[in-house]
């Protein structure tokens, strides 16, 4: 018997009886990732940082540092952010493993190393999960997670809770889009993304993928995930902005005939940015894995280009070191 999505809701354009889908048209085609990896395996894509990967992790890398109290948020590279907020510690999409992979010997290995590991954290209280792929649900780390902090309040999109309970969670919570749930002292919306979910070659589209919208009184926090653009994201801060801080997408954007459906490229996370009244902006999914055919080192090159071309002030969106950290008191 086929598998019928048991979070079906005919009133909802993104759900379906089979999983879930974009609002947006697909715009790849049968044979196109074919394509691609023939393609990039003959050009010999992604190439190495220019001047190579050690210099590289020497400019964009540094060991987190979660010394102090103060409310704060760091990168830690990729798309993993940690937020501390009142003395309680939220992670986004921890991916702290070697590999984005489902076996530890093959598949996108780490470039730079893990600025944190689950063992420095001094508690844990909330993770946020925006969909399944490797990069961004990793079960090593979650098992580590699960190892040090049992309590811990995962909230995840809808159809994840599953793969949370096999594992031994004992608090998920999961969300449909525009839902929303407290934690850790915050309130936590799930909000559209434009991109998909798999894990096996059985499960494609069977759970949600979602950004997030992270609120307290003095954080308005959107956090869009893995997503390409479309102007079906603004219904994101006509709902629930303005925003004084925003974490956007900048990587794994090459070829654009490819990627576009699922990743944002830099001159389109500046439209957005500059769309949301240039809040400070976190460029997230790059500088860890090479996941699609530009150079570990080309999306801060491309995003500062594109905000001197939109003659923006680059002060509040221009490229973070792995491991830094901000003050959320410095923002508002």
């Amino acid at each position: 018997m086929a598998w019928q999505n048991p979070w079906y809701d005919p009133q909802k354009a993104h759900h379906t009886p089979e999983g879930f889908r974009n609002p947006e048209v697909e715009l790849r085609k049968e044979g196109d990732l074919k394509r691609w990896r023939k393609e990039r395996k003959a050009q010999g894509l992604p190439f190495p940082p220019a001047h190579g990967y050690d210099e590289f992790i020497q400019q964009w890398w540094q060991r987190a540092d979660l010394s102090g109290n103060d409310d704060a948020v760091w990168w830690l590279g990729h798309a993993c952010l940690l937020l501390r907020t009142a003395g309680k510690y939220t992670l986004i999409d921890p991916a702290l493993s070697e590999r984005a992979s489902p076996v530890s010997f093959y598949g996108p290995k780490r470039k730079t190393p893990a600025a944190l590991n689950i063992a420095d954290l001094p508690s844990l209280d909330c993770v946020l999960i925006s969909h399944n792929h490797y990069d961004h649900l990793d079960r090593p780390t979650i098992k580590k997670i699960l190892h040090r902090f049992p309590q811990v309040q995962f909230v995840v999109p809808l159809g994840l809770k599953p793969w949370f309970d096999k594992r031994g969670a004992k608090q998920v919570t999961q969300l449909d889009w525009w839902e929303s749930t407290q934690a850790a002292g915050l309130t936590l919306h799930a909000v559209p993304a434009r991109h998909w979910s798999m894990r096996t070659l059985k499960d494609r589209n069977r759970s949600l993928w979602c950004g997030w919208v992270i609120k307290n009184t003095a954080l308005s926090f959107w956090f869009t995930g893995d997503s390409g653009y479309s102007e079906n994201l603004l219904a994101v801060p006509r709902n629930l902005g303005p925003f004084n801080l925003a974490a956007l997408p900048v990587g794994a954007y090459a070829p654009t005939w490819f990627m576009r459906g699922q990743h944002m490229d830099p001159t389109q996370a500046v439209s957005l940015h500059r769309d949301l009244g240039q809040p400070l902006t976190i460029p997230i999914h790059w500088g860890v894995f090479e996941l699609a055919d530009e150079s570990l080192d080309e999306p801060p090159r491309v995003l500062a280009a594109a905000m001197r071309a939109a003659g923006l002030d680059d002060i509040c969106f221009s490229a973070w070191k792995i491991g830094a950290k901000i003050t959320l008191n410095n923002i508002n």
